[in-house]
């Protein structure tokens, strides 16, 4: 019985886990140390990567024949970063702390047909530009007004900025040029608006510009207006004088007035010369440096947040009645069974053919801890079960108590990385545990299996994956150095945990059953056709995702529409009610095929709960045909990405909720042959 507490999660830790999610509500670490500028100090403003919501490949900002400094930098970067492709570097760009500048000439340059071209491709799939200045992103801000009060206005962040776009979206305030129709105009004018909060408060004896000046100033928004401006000049255009050459179609001062202007076209037939400029523009702010991101955190549709939740906390109450209409059932007869001794023999003849009739889980005691067909596997999906179960909720609770910040840009994958490397233990223990059960007696096969099979998949579909972004010049494609990185992780930390898990594992005693198996395997009975292997988990799966669905949108919309996804308190109560749901679930159908003499639960309870997967999987798919791509042309070798990506995220969840079901089917099977006399 000792073996079994070692298996099982305590009550109260998930309890303790849910009453957390409750007081997380505007609980946020920043993640990074402020840093105050001086008036007149150099801010460095870093360029990053091109992405786009028509397709999952994401490019280096530099692919793109932009402005380029004297000397490109690239800056350090996480595993995450890594992972991710979120590569930043240095920038032609120049700021001041409270200098104000307008119509600064950022370079000319003179591009080929070809590269016009190119900047086309990347305005018609509509890519934006994404930079960052003191790890704050850049961001067009827009303001929008509820429509049953129009006096109240929310402001809304859209990362990054168009790189071009159609003719007929930039012709506000300008002329339209003769240009053909279809035509693509490029943003080559950014107006950057930096906020920046006071970091000294005024003290006695002195003014509170002595004490700005002294202690500096916090940046605490990044803001951005893109614009298209054909930029003209008179006689030659001098290049010794940039930044600050003197362009006719710039009005200095005031403040970067322009003059009627054309946009600028782009011209895939003959290429042709452009100037990129930039303004600079510091306003004060009265947001604090603690607050600075609650503008990319604010949630405008918590209440559909809520309706997710009651609507899966309903799911889990149906659920919740039908096991305890269950567990009352098997209560009442085993109590008829046990008091029969004071029944007439009439009544005790018709209390055993009830039994008999009703109850016929009774009947498999000899055959249902069978160990099952591949149960090695089994036990190490078990293993990785646990490892992966350990590892969600680790890094949920990290994020739910905001270690793991925007701020700290990969910070989440990296944490799932690590966390996944680090409970390789609970993934041998359990693993040998349940290879103890099933009869596996090479020992060190089991555990190799345990560290290789989940990984190597992934692998395998990660590394196809990224020949694939390699192939396409993606800045999504993984480093081989990063790849280097993640060998030496899984088999220089992984694979020696789970060895030591599966060791500690192997030297307890096997676990204790309460039946033994019976040398020859009983006949199952014809089974109904909804007891089949796959009605029941197509249902099952089916009452998970339900209970999901909604964050799971939440999730895709936000990867998809390159947001930052900050909800973990809801996504962690989910997690919570959905694990709860697919270890009830498979506790159901598990008791079904009891009842109906069918012994053999093992994979059926893991495949109950992990059918959750092939819905997400499917819903997957359907939102990148209507929501994530409603216009570009299909790309299969972009696709290939999205949907590689999304089968190893499937595969994990696969895994981790088969394992919830499969164990809360082990404990209740456990329970209830161990709650019976068996003559």
């Amino acid at each position: 019985m000792a073996s079994s507490s070692a298996l099982r999660m305590p009550g109260y830790a998930l309890l303790v886990f849910v009453a957390v999610l409750a007081q997380t509500e505007g609980f946020y670490l920043p993640g990074v140390a402020p840093r105050a500028f001086k008036d007149g100090e150099a801010v460095n403003m870093k360029v990053q990567t091109l992405v786009s919501t028509e397709t999952p490949l994401q490019f280096d900002y530099y692919q793109l024949p932009f402005c380029e400094p004297g000397q490109i930098k690239d800056l350090p970067e996480n595993l995450g970063e890594a992972l991710a492709g979120e590569k930043a570097h240095t920038s032609a760009f120049d700021a001041r702390m409270k200098v104000d500048e307008y119509c600064k000439t950022l370079c000319r340059k003179k591009y080929s047909p070809q590269q016009m071209e190119e900047f086309q491709d990347f305005a018609i799939l509509e890519y934006r530009v994404n930079m960052r200045l003191d790890s704050l992103p850049i961001a067009e801000m827009n303001r929008f007004a509820y429509d049953d009060d129009p006096e109240k206005t929310i402001e809304m962040y859209n990362l990054g900025y168009a790189l071009g776009g159609k003719l007929e979206d930039a012709l506000s305030n300008s002329e339209k040029p003769e240009a053909p129709a279809d035509s693509y105009v490029l943003n080559n004018h950014l107006r950057f608006k930096i906020l920046y909060h006071p970091a000294a408060t005024r003290g006695a004896g002195s003014s509170l510009e002595e004490e700005e000046e002294e202690a500096g100033s916090f940046i605490v928004g990044f803001q951005v207006v893109p614009y298209s401006i054909k930029h003209t000049y008179n006689g030659r255009f001098n290049e010794s004088g940039i930044p600050y050459v003197k362009l006719s179609s710039c009005v200095q001062p005031p403040k970067g007035l322009f003059e009627a202007h054309v946009p600028q076209l782009i011209d895939p037939v003959k290429g042709g010369e452009v100037i990129w400029t930039y303004d600079v523009e510091w306003e004060e702010s009265s947001v604090k440096w603690a607050s600075r991101w609650d503008v990319y955190l604010q949630m405008t549709d918590d209440h559909i947040h809520w309706f997710s939740i009651v609507n899966s906390l309903v799911i889990l109450l149906f659920l919740s009645a039908i096991v305890g209409l269950i567990m009352a059932r098997i209560l009442r007869k085993d109590l008829a069974r046990y008091n029969e001794a004071a029944l007439s023999a009439e009544q005790r003849a018709e209390a055993a053919s009830e039994i008999r009739e009703e109850t016929g889980w009774k009947l498999v005691y000899g055959d249902v801890f069978r160990p099952p067909s591949a149960g090695t596997l089994l036990a190490v999906y078990a293993g990785t079960g646990a490892q992966l179960a350990v590892m969600a909720i680790l890094t949920l609770g990290c994020a739910v108590l905001g270690f793991l910040s925007p701020a700290n840009r990969g910070s989440l994958l990296s944490s799932v990385l690590f966390f996944f490397v680090l409970m390789g233990a609970p993934a041998g223990y359990v693993s040998a545990r349940f290879c103890q059960l099933v009869k596996e007696q090479n020992h060190f096969k089991a555990t190799l299996l345990t560290a290789i099979v989940f990984p190597g998949v992934s692998f395998i579909i990660f590394f196809g994956v990224n020949l694939i972004a390699w192939s396409k010049q993606s800045s999504s494609a993984v480093p081989f150095g990063t790849l280097i990185v993640l060998m030496l992780l899984w088999f220089g930390v992984s694979l020696p945990l789970i060895f030591f898990g599966a060791y500690l594992g192997f030297k307890r005693a096997p676990i204790d059953l309460p039946c033994s198996v019976s040398p020859i395997p009983r006949q199952i009975p014809p089974q109904v056709w909804y007891l089949s292997y796959g009605i029941p988990a197509i249902g099952g799966g089916l009452l998970s995702f339900g209970a999901v669905f909604v964050e799971m949108f939440f999730i895709l919309s936000s990867i998809w529409q390159h947001r930052f996804y900050y909800m973990f308190g809801f996504l962690g109560l989910v997690f919570f009610i959905l694990i709860v749901t697919c270890a009830e679930i498979a506790l159901v159908l598990c008791y079904l095929h009891l009842v109906a003499e069918d012994y053999r639960w093992w994979w059926k309870s893991m495949l109950g709960g992990g059918s959750i997967a092939f819905y997400m999987y499917a819903y997957g798919v359907y939102h990148y045909m209507s929501r994530a791509h409603p216009a570009a042309q299909f790309d299969l070798l972009s696709a290939s990405i999205y949907f590689g990506y999304m089968g190893i995220f499937c595969y994990a969840v696969f895994v981790l909720f088969g394992f919830t079901g499969f164990m809360s089917c082990f404990i209740f099977i456990r329970k209830i042959y161990g709650s019976v006399k068996i003559d």
